[in-house]
């Protein structure tokens, strides 16, 4: 019987805050799996996205942006990036436009240590007024070592990743494959429906909130409709915060806030799963660590 050879790898998407790394995963995976938006630290944990295509699979970990410890320069170890890029095949760095700060240099350092190959992926370049500073940038780039490509794409358009895509599969070791082709991620129901709320929290109330509001799914249940004879999807969540004030920004005069975003929430949740939901979503204040 003659197998078909596969391939398979973990890659570790990485970078600063807000530089287009849930853009660029969701781009690859053709499928908006991680939240997006303009506000720092949208990604809270990381977010994994796999995409399997006939004999290859690119398992791809979505990795929060790294902070740095304002007293001493140093990438904050609450960061788990260190213990995820060790078992990489391949990482990408993912940077905004020209800008190569002391951090990125600190951060390419770090990486060099475990001596994984790290593509540098040049982010939001439809952003650049001077092209032509483009190409000098990437000559200084190309001097430091380790680095095996330099990409620089507009995250959002799909052009642009398909030649990052096909550059990943070319470094894809001989294994296995690990999910079954259906798969695009390994994120649950929970997760999801809690993501989607967050999102619609951002949407709405911007810079009014800080990013460290948490969702929690209380309960989750699949209700048949007696008359449709479908189940529907019967959800309780709690969005936590962090004090009095905070709650009452999400609640809005008379609720009109919380109405907005539950009725927003709802209609992707029911666009995620195919299923006629009701959302019930309330506000509680809660001591975060």
């Amino acid at each position: 019987m003659n197998i078909k050879q596969k391939y398979c790898g973990y890659i570790t998407i990485i970078g600063k805050a807000n530089v287009g790394k849930s853009t660029l995963l969701n781009q690859i995976i053709g499928k908006k799996i991680s939240i997006v938006s303009r506000k720092k630290n949208t990604t809270q944990t990381n977010i994994i996205g796999i995409k399997t295509e006939q004999c290859y699979q690119s398992i791809y970990i979505d990795t929060p942006g790294i902070l740095f410890d304002k007293k001493n320069n140093e990438i904050k170890y609450n960061n788990n990036f260190f213990n995820v890029i060790k078992s990489s095949t391949l990482i990408l760095f993912v940077i905004d436009r020209l800008i190569w700060t002391e951090n990125d240099e600190i951060i390419l350092n770090k990486i060099k240590k475990k001596r994984i190959p790290v593509i540098i992926i040049i982010n939001k370049i439809d952003k650049i007024a001077k092209k032509n500073t483009l190409l000098p940038f990437i000559n200084i780039l190309k001097k430091k070592n380790d680095i095996i490509e330099i990409i620089p794409i507009c995250a959002k358009k799909t052009k642009n990743v398909i030649l990052i895509y096909n550059v990943i599969k070319s470094y894809l070791p001989k294994n296995p494959h690990i999910y079954s082709k259906n798969y695009v991620t390994t994120n649950s129901q929970f997760f999801t429906i809690s993501e989607i709320i967050r999102q619609q929290l951002i949407l709405f109330l911007g810079d009014e909130l800080p990013t460290i509001i948490k969702v929690e799914i209380e309960s989750f249940q699949k209700k048949e409709n007696q008359k449709k004879e479908k189940d529907e999807l019967h959800i309780r969540a709690i969005i936590l915060v962090k004090n009095i004030r905070q709650k009452k920004i999400i609640i809005g005069r008379n609720g009109e806030k919380i109405k907005k975003i539950s009725i927003m929430s709802r209609q992707n949740i029911e666009k995620e799963f195919h299923m006629k939901t009701h959302l019930l979503l309330w506000v509680k204040k809660h001591m975060f660590k």
